[in-house]
C-alpha cells in the first residue's frame, strides 16, 4: 500500500488528506484495525521513533503516551513499587510483573494522567495480553507497535466499540535521510536527526561532583531520548526508568522548567500515603479520580472537600493535604534526573529543579552564563553534563 486517505486533516475542514511514500514505496505501516488520522499518523511516527531508540540505546521494552505531538511520558519495563502500582491505578492487572512491556506502559500512562487522556501508544515490542489489558480500560485513540499476539489483538479490536485504531510498523523500516514539509506553500528540506543518544553522550561532566551511577545515566538519557520528540522549548524530568514531567512548548525555557518540574511533584505527591487512601465514592470512574486528586493536590482543594463537595467525590472526608506538608515531603525527594532540549540561559533554572529534588542534569552547554550555572549545580552537590547537541523539535 504506497498511500493511505484520511478522512481530514488537522481540522475537519483541511481536505483531502492522505499519507503516502513520494518515492513511490510501500508504506512502511499496516492499520489492523480502525482508521487513524492526520495526527494519530503524526503522533505514531514520532512515538514509534521514541520507544524505537528508548530500546537500542537502554536494551530495555520501552513504551510512550503520547498527546498532540507530544509525549506526556516515556518509560522502560522496570517493575512498579506497590505504591507506584495504586498511583498508576494498575495493582490489579495480573500478571504485570511479568511483563516489562507492561510495567513500562503502566509507567507512561500512570505519570501525567489528565494529559494522557485519550493518548496515543508507542510499544517498542510486540504488544503482549497484558499490556492489551491496560490499554483496554483507558480512554486511548490508538497504538502503534511491531506486532501483537492474537490475544492481545482481540482485546484491542473490541475497544470503542471496535472501531480502536491499530497500527503496525515494520520493526527495521529506515528512512530516507533527507526529510521535507511544506508550510505556507514553502517546502523545508533537511537531513534526519539521526543523532544518537547514549552513555558516551554524558561523558563530558562539567560540575565538581562526577559521580554518575549507571541508573542515573538511563535516566538522562531517556530524558534526553523523549526531548528529542517533544515541542521545544521542552525540560524532562526523569527518575526510576521513566519520564515524570515534561515541560513542552514554552517560549521560555524556566516556564518549560516550572511545568516540568510541577508534573514531577505531582508524579511524587501522587504516591503519598495521604492520596494512596483516598476512598472514592461509589460511581466515580478513573478519569473522574484523576481529576479530584489533581484538585486535592491544588490549591483549589475546597472544589472537592467543602461541605456538599466532598461526597460528590469521596465515602469518607479526607483531611487536607496542606501545602506545607506537601513541600515538606517534596523536600525530602532527590536523585531525580532532568535534561533539556538547549542551553540554560540562567541559573534560575537549576535553581528551581532542585526544589524538585534533581540531582542529575544533562544539557547543551554554550550558554554565554554557562560558569552561573555550573556554580548553582556545584551549590547544590548536582551532577551535570554537557552533551553539546542540541535537540529542537518541531
Amino acid at each position: 500500500m504506497n498511500e493511505f486517505s484520511l478522512k481530514y486533516g488537522c481540522n475537519p475542514n483541511q481536505k483531502p488528506a492522505r499519507i503516502f511514500m513520494a518515492n513511490g514505496a510501500d508504506l512502511p505501516v499496516e492499520i489492523l484495525n480502525g482508521r487513524p488520522g492526520y495526527i494519530n499518523f503524526l503522533d505514531a511516527f514520532n512515538s514509534w521513533q521514541l520507544v524505537k531508540e528508548i530500546k537500542e540505546n537502554t536494551g530495555m521494552a520501552a513504551a510512550t503516551s503520547f498527546k498532540h505531538v507530544s509525549p506526556t511520558s516515556a518509560a522502560v519495563g522496570k517493575p512498579l513499587s506497590d505504591a507506584l502500582k495504586k498511583s498508576c491505578f494498575v495493582d490489579d492487572i495480573e500478571g504485570l510483573d511479568d511483563s516489562p512491556l507492561a510495567c513500562a506502559y503502566a509507567r507512561a500512562r500512570g505519570t501525567d494522567r489528565m494529559s494522557s487522556f485519550g493518548d496515543w501508544i508507542a510499544l517498542s515490542d510486540e504488544c503482549d495480553e497484558v499490556t492489551a489489558n491496560i490499554v483496554k480500560r483507558e480512554v486511548s485513540d490508538g497504538i502503534i507497535a511491531p506486532g501483537y499476539t492474537p490475544k492481545a489483538l482481540e482485546i484491542l479490536k473490541d475497544k470503542r466499540k471496535g472501531g480502536y485504531n491499530i497500527v503496525k510498523i515494520e520493526k527495521d523500516y529506515v528512512p530516507e535521510e533527507i526529510e521535507r514539509k511544506q508550510v505556507f506553500g514553502v517546502t523545508f528540506e533537511q537531513g534526519r536527526n539521526n543523532f544518537k543518544i547514549d552513555r558516551a553522550l554524558l561523558s563530558n561532566i562539567v560540575t565538581k561532583n562526577k559521580e554518575l551511577p549507571e541508573d542515573k545515566a538511563i535516566d538522562l538519557i531517556i530524558s534526553l531520548i523523549t526531548l528529542k520528540y517533544t515541542q521545544s522549548n521542552s525540560v524532562c524530568f526523569a527518575a526510576d526508568g521513566q519520564a515524570i514531567g515534561v515541560g513542552a512548548g514554552q517560549q521560555s525555557r524556566i516556564h518549560c522548567t516550572r511545568l516540568a518540574a510541577q508534573k514531577a511533584d505531582l508524579w511524587h505527591l501522587r504516591q503519598h500515603e495521604k492520596v494512596l487512601s483516598l476512598q472514592f465514592a461509589e460511581g466515580v470512574g478513573r478519569p473522574e479520580m484523576n481529576n479530584i486528586i489533581d484538585l486535592y493536590l491544588s490549591e483549589d482543594a475546597d472544589d472537592v472537600l467543602a461541605e456538599g463537595a466532598w461526597q460528590k467525590c469521596f465515602k469518607v472526608r479526607p483531611e487536607p493535604f496542606t501545602k506545607e506538608e506537601q513541600r515538606a515531603y517534596l523536600s525530602t525527594i532527590s536523585g531525580v534526573s532532568l535534561g533539556s532540549d538547549a542551553f540554560f540561559p540562567f541559573s534560575d533554572n537549576i535553581e528551581r529543579a532542585y526544589k524538585s529534588g534533581v540531582t542529575y542534569v544533562a544539557e547543551p552547554g554554550g550558554s554565554v552564563r554557562d560558569d552561573l550555572v555550573i556554580e548553582a549545580a556545584d551549590n547544590h552537590n548536582m551532577v551535570m553534563a554537557f552533551t553539546g547537541m542540541r535537540l529542537f523539535h518541531h
